[in-house]
């Protein structure tokens, strides 16, 4: 019983915390919304003729509706030691009012503080995608000590330690699975919706969802270093770097807010002297230019753009390190691709199996596998998947398999002597030529060709191939559309880039390159075509990942490709890249859409107010509204 009560007391308590959440993540909208009930009240009184307690209305609007922007308008201005728009504002609705023009000035403070609060929703957007993935992150884990499980902090866990996985639960550490199959929802990681199947030896992530089996998965990387921790460190930290044309709006700002505060003081008096207005309306005239002239919109043009896009970007499994590297995107003139891992699939599979007239593949191919299986050889482990994939006999059991060492394999079964390796490792006879011609033909095609010799007879050849990514091919094809130059930089030899190039439908390759020569080549590219990106996976694809404009990582690459990168594509699909740099080129387009609007509006607004043909009101009107288009149409970008 008194379990239960403090289970309910605990929800209660629970509530209370996400209310006062709530009320402070939304505190602005709630203040805005306040103050506008207070200027109705307060106008309702005025046309009551009760004047005095209108007045009493219009104050605690103005206390109410601009208390956060007067704050934050005087912490920056000490900090900083420099005028800000938030000043501007708040000395435009004082002004009012000591004029008389009490209703003028809530109703500017009112939609200030509703356009502040609106910006704020941006922000809150754009950090929601970041406190929904923290959201996902297990704290607890099943650990296996001396074979019983108990109940941990995902901190306490060690790389080599066992750990269950129970169905409906997400994995709580990057590890790889040791027993059991299940399927796992890695959208948080990848973006892809659909699950994944696993099995043994597949790698899981932290923060995905276990779906449909139980799991024990040996953990590899510490909490801290999980690939999922990295992504939410590379979220955050791009929501905090500022691009270049966000800095020059922010450098423009304070100098153009001086000068707004000049000829607002000039206005004051000018005006009086040199056209004959009144002191009321030069005073009245003087407010409405310094609401007017205030670049709110203009400042809100590129902030809320970007955050918008990167969130979108982090939705979809792509991380920017930083708005400054999204923007740059859209200016990329030729973009270099790694092979391995990264335009193929970087494991070798079997793309062909010949054998001499009057053999049994299907035998002559088990037999092969048998041997290999006793290899940990990359080819050996490729040819063993590929005969499981396509023969239905059990391997056959051997008593032993001898291994030389860069050569090849030899082995006895049934009184057969039995070689399989490279051509040297063989001995080739002239009876065996049909074959040798074929192995060669598979050669120049950039295939990797093992031999295959019964007895003293050459009987069959094996080409294995590190085949193309299908995305691969759609994905360069999107970029040759969208006007890009594309190449390949591989440390292969030129036989074989040649084959993949077009294959996977690159313009033009770069063969034999070692890390330095690619950094050598891609600064040759950038000398032609200017902004040049690369994309790579691995550690020798660190130093030009580096030296490339917008440097591209997949998401199982290497750590150091992962922390030289700019940008990030969780899940290995360069299909994402034409996407980004769509992206990209929205959002400047946005950004270009949101500066010349402000600035027309703000041109347009000083010279209604020089012509005394819009009162105050209208000016609060067009100036916030100006500023709530420029930060909705930014939000077009979540989408």
């Amino acid at each position: 019983m008194s379990l239960e009560i403090q289970t309910v007391e605990s929800q209660h308590d629970f509530q209370k915390i996400d209310f006062f959440e709530k009320v402070k993540v939304n505190g602005e909208l709630i203040a805005a919304i306040v103050s506008g009930f207070f200027i109705l009240f307060g106008w309702i009184l005025e046309k009551s003729g009760m004047d005095i307690a209108s007045v009493v209305f219009y104050l605690l609007a103005f206390g109410i509706g601009g208390f956060a922007k007067a704050k934050e308008g005087l912490e920056e201005t000490v900090k900083h030691k420099k005028l800000n728009v938030e000043l501007l504002m708040i000395l435009a609705a004082i002004g009012s009012a000591i004029i008389g023009y009490w209703t003028e000035g809530a109703i500017l403070i009112f939609i200030f503080a509703l356009s502040g609060a609106l910006e704020t929703y941006t922000m809150n957007k754009s950090h929601r995608e970041i406190s929904s993935l923290m959201e996902i992150q297990p704290e607890e884990a099943w650990l296996w000590t001396n074979g019983e499980i108990e109940r941990v902090h995902v901190s306490e866990l060690d790389v080599g330690d066992l750990i269950l996985i129970k169905p409906g639960e997400r994995v709580p550490s990057d590890g790889q699975i040791v027993r059991g199959n299940t399927s796992l929802d890695e959208a948080a990681i990848t973006g892809e919706s659909l699950p994944v199947s696993k099995g043994a030896e597949d790698e899981v992530y932290a923060g995905t969802l276990n779906i449909n089996g139980s799991i024990t998965v040996r953990v590899t990387k510490h909490n801290e270093d999980t690939l999922f921790q990295k992504i939410i460190q590379l979220v955050q930290s791009a929501q905090s770097e500022k691009s270049p044309s966000q800095l020059f709006i922010e450098r423009f700002e304070s100098k153009y807010v001086n000068v707004v505060l000049i000829v607002v003081f000039l206005m004051l008096f000018v005006p009086h002297f040199a056209l004959g207005w009144s002191w009321n309306e030069t005073f009245y005239r003087a407010m409405i230019l310094l609401v007017v002239a205030s670049p709110c919109a203009l400042v809100a043009s590129i902030m809320p753009a970007t955050l918008s896009a990167i969130s979108n970007g982090a939705r979809k499994g792509v991380l920017y390190k930083g708005g400054v590297h999204l923007e740059q995107l859209s200016d990329i003139k030729a973009i270099a691709f790694d092979k391995t891992g990264t335009l193929t699939k970087g494991k070798p599979e079997v793309a062909n199996v010949i054998t001499r007239e009057g053999e049994n593949s299907d035998q002559v191919l088990l037999t092969v596998a048998s041997i290999e299986k006793h290899s940990n050889h990359p080819l050996a482990n490729a040819i063993v998947k590929y005969a499981q994939n396509k023969l239905t006999d059990p391997f056959i059991n051997l008593e032993s398999v001898e291994d030389v060492a860069g050569r090849g394999v030899k082995a006895v079964m049934n009184n057969e002597s039995w070689r399989i390796g490279k051509e040297e490792f063989i001995k080739i006879k002239a009876s065996d030529q049909v074959l040798v011609n074929s192995a060669k033909e598979l050669a120049n095609e950039g295939k990797t060709v093992v031999y295959v010799q019964k007895n003293d007879e050459l009987v069959a050849v094996i080409a294995l191939k590190d085949m193309v990514r299908q995305e691969s091919m759609k994905a360069v094809d999107e970029l040759k559309k969208q006007g890009l130059f594309t190449v390949m930089v591989t440390g292969d030899n030129e036989k074989t880039a040649q084959v993949i190039a077009s294959e996977s439908h690159v313009q033009d390759f770069i063969a034999d390159c070692l890390p330095e020569n690619k950094v050598a080549h891609l600064k040759e590219l950038q000398e032609k075509y200017g902004s040049v990106a690369m994309v790579g996976d691995g550690i020798n694809d660190a130093p030009a990942l580096a030296t490339s404009n917008v440097g591209i990582s997949v998401g199982d690459g290497t750590d150091v490709a992962l922390e030289t990168a700019d940008m990030i594509l969780m899940k290995n699909d360069l299909l994402r890249i034409p996407e980004a740099i769509r992206l990209s080129r929205r959002m400047n387009r946005i950004i270009k859409q949101n500066i010349f609007f402000s600035i027309s509006i703000i041109a347009l607004l000083i010279l209604s107010n020089f012509s005394q043909v819009i009162d105050l009101p209208l000016g609060v009107i067009g100036h916030e509204g100006s500023t709530i288009l420029v930060i909705l149409n930014s939000l077009r970008l979540l989408k």
